[in-house]
């Protein structure tokens, strides 16, 4: 028999494996799958001191290692495979790797991650992580008082070599456009004009990166005379976008223009049950510490809903008789009075059961009945619903709604 998971992450980089932990250590059945070497681009950057906690001789890979080693201390399980279809509907998710293999599980987290957009230019992949970058908060301050080229004229790239500039000694921006023209939105470019640390090289494009070990320097190419110039620098700073790797989600759950998995803030996607962090959802930064962030929101709202999924299905769902629900909130007086009121009216009737929910832990399920009042009462069949009152009731409101049952 395929066993079914209760979390089932599909992507191992820092949102997965922390969402490993806080399934794992909530002692739901919660496992990891990832193509690769767990970590994502993560477990590439051999430099990384702007995670909390971590910044003497903090390597990328370590600290990827010590997710992965506290993801399975908890009991996560890693699992190596392509996750390359899905069936999402309904109370048990259906996934499948590239080999056939089938896991199937309750809830399902998607971590796929995202990469830097390239430009293949000659020396960009040879020199990655050693002068080349794609992330100015990630490596600003490596190049203090050095110089360094940005390839981009985006709002991103003028933003990112805005803050450049607190750290390097001069920042020059590559442009394939005419003297004065940026991508930009007007009061970016207008700001940059006047940053004494931005330079801007006109009507060129990035030829080559230099360098043995680590960025010496890079030729530019006019393209107006196709003159190739050289020009020394530290470093090369890539903003030319992100791709997330979402592709094999299309069609699954919702993606915006970019491709980005849309989410709310409790890593919800559209799909019941499914949810989705890290640098491949819609969001304001991608960082490990924010993926990080992601994965335990995730995994505790999995949680909950897996809780409110079975407090459901064993006190509706699988009732043999009709079943008499209250939504309540155990702050609310009017709502605690409904609980004995109940009782009161329910009192030597067995034909039905009596249930409650407190709404607030049960939101699904309220927005499911569309509950808009505290107390609500609701007369329930294996789910559907035969009728209801809202907010506070009468006994002869409640005994009417029993006798409505046929």
């Amino acid at each position: 028999m395929t066993e079914i998971y209760d979390v089932l992450i599909v992507g191992g980089g820092p949102g997965g494996l922390a969402a490993g932990v806080y399934g794992s250590r909530a002692k739901l059945k919660t496992a990891v799958i990832e193509k690769g070497r767990p970590g994502g681009q993560a477990a590439t950057t051999e430099e990384l001191v702007n995670y909390p906690g971590y910044f003497r001789d903090a390597t990328g890979p370590q600290l990827m290692t010590n997710f992965r080693e506290h993801a399975e201390h908890f009991g996560t399980t890693l699992i190596r495979d392509t996750i390359v279809d899905m069936q999402l509907d309904g109370a048990v998710k259906t996934l499948r790797g590239k080999d056939g293999a089938e896991y199937q599980a309750k809830t399902v987290i998607f971590s796929p991650g995202a990469e830097p957009r390239t430009l293949d230019i000659p020396g960009e992949r040879k020199l990655r992580g050693k002068g080349v970058s794609y992330c100015a908060t990630c490596d600003a301050d490596f190049f203090e008082e050095l110089d360094v080229i940005v390839i981009g004229n985006g709002d991103a790239a003028i933003e990112e070599a805005e803050y450049l500039t607190k750290f390097a000694e001069s920042v020059t921006i590559i442009v394939i456009h005419d003297e004065g023209i940026l991508d930009c939105n007007k009061a970016s470019a207008e700001k940059a004009f006047e940053n004494e640390k931005l330079h801007f090289i006109w009507n060129s494009v990035l030829e080559e990166i230099v360098g043995d070990e680590l960025v010496e320097a890079v030729r530019v190419k006019n393209v107006k005379t196709n003159e190739i110039s050289e020009l020394e620098t530290n470093g090369v700073f890539f903003f030319v976008g992100t791709i997330p790797r979402t592709d094999f989600l299309k069609g699954h759950v919702a993606l915006n223009q970019q491709g980005y998995i849309i989410t709310n803030e409790l890593m919800e996607t559209d799909v019941d049950g499914v949810y989705a962090v890290g640098d491949a959802r819609v969001k304001f930064l991608r960082q490990v510490v924010t993926a990080a962030a992601d994965g335990a929101i995730a995994a505790v709202a999995a949680e909950k809903y897996l809780a409110e999924m079975e407090a459901f299905n064993t006190q509706v769902l699988q009732a043999d008789k009709p079943v008499l629900l209250l939504f309540w909130a155990p702050q609310l007086q009017e709502s605690v009075d409904a609980i004995s009121q109940l009782e009161r009216v329910l009192d030597g009737n067995s034909a039905f059961k009596q249930a409650k929910l407190d709404t607030y832990r049960n939101k699904k399920t309220a927005a499911a009945y569309n509950v808009q009042q505290i107390p609500t009462v609701l007369l329930l069949d294996h789910g559907r619903e035969l009728g209801r009152v809202e907010g506070a009731a009468a006994d002869e409101q409640l005994s009417a709604l029993l006798g409505s049952y046929k």
